[in-house]
């Protein structure tokens, strides 16, 4: 009687154990990783800001150990304050990206793509050079969250009935690198987790989903031919309308912000800068 007894009490405390785990509102927030802007997600689940959350297994948040490279860095050693803020103090005081675009945002962002920046410590210098310099060029130096004059052009591809326009919407540029068109920010929002067709606005106001939208443009379309030169990643975001004699100062303003981030970084820039 006693042995039973004692089993008894010992899958008594087992089950007090696992419904305690269970029902411990800091344990639920975590295991969903539903945490604030500033905060890290660690590998255990639990959001907070030191190290032990943001430093390495970090799942999402403004990770200071994500996307690891062969040579031991990441993506957040190479993007540090002092690069990101760099780029934006280049923006005017009144510039609207001055208190949107934050380097906190970008690692959050940077969280649910962890191919960005990967391969050797140069390849990632050079792609972490090559997003920024596009991003710099369109948005001004982090000073633009929407396309100047924007609402007053259509970006509505009729033929695409795969991600229809909503009448009442415009999908002008918005965020790092300009999502424009109905078919990217109805895709955007369909790997993302917004509504991209029906709120593009959200581009605009939500600053991670902003910058996820610009990294996801990237992977999606830019990524892939970074091995091509700086050019090709013109070509892949602009095409014509910038390539081939379309519009050579906007491509001459990329590779000066490309060559000066690579310097800044301390690696060589390539060939084919141009496109």
């Amino acid at each position: 009687m006693a042995a039973l007894s004692l089993k008894k009490n010992l899958r008594t405390l087992i089950l007090v154990v696992i419904l305690a785990g269970v029902l411990v509102p800091g344990n639920v927030k975590g295991q969903n990783c539903g945490c604030q802007a500033n905060e890290c997600c660690s590998q255990y689940g639990y959001c907070g800001t030191s190290n032990d959350y943001c430093g390495p297994g970090c799942k999402e948040g403004p990770c200071t150990s994500t996307t690891p490279n062969p040579s031991g860095g990441s993506v957040a050693d190479v993007v540090t304050d002092d690069f990101f803020n760099g780029i934006l103090n280049q923006a005017s005081g009144d510039c609207p990206g001055k208190s949107f675009y934050t380097r906190a945002t970008f690692l959050s962002a940077l969280s649910s793509y962890n191919q960005f920046g990967s391969g050797s410590a140069d390849e990632s210098k050079r792609e972490i050079a090559a997003f920024f310099a596009n991003v710099a060029h369109e948005t001004g130096s982090l000073c633009y969250i929407e396309e100047i004059n924007g609402a007053s052009q259509d970006y509505c591809d009729e033929s695409n009935t795969q991600y229809p326009c909503n009448p009442d919407k415009k999908y002008y540029g918005r965020g790092p690198l300009q999502l424009t068109w109905n078919y990217n920010y109805g895709a955007a929002g369909n790997s993302i987790g917004f509504d991209g067709l029906n709120s593009p606005e959200t581009v605009a106001t939500d600053p991670v989903i902003s910058f996820k939208t610009a990294l996801w443009f990237w992977m999606t379309n830019v990524h892939q031919v970074l091995n091509q030169g700086f050019g090709a990643t013109i070509r892949a975001i602009n095409g014509a309308i910038e390539c081939n004699g379309g519009n050579s100062g906007a491509v001459q303003s990329r590779i000066q912000y490309y060559t000066q981030y690579c310097n800044q970084l301390g690696v060589a820039p390539g060939d084919n800068l141009s496109c």
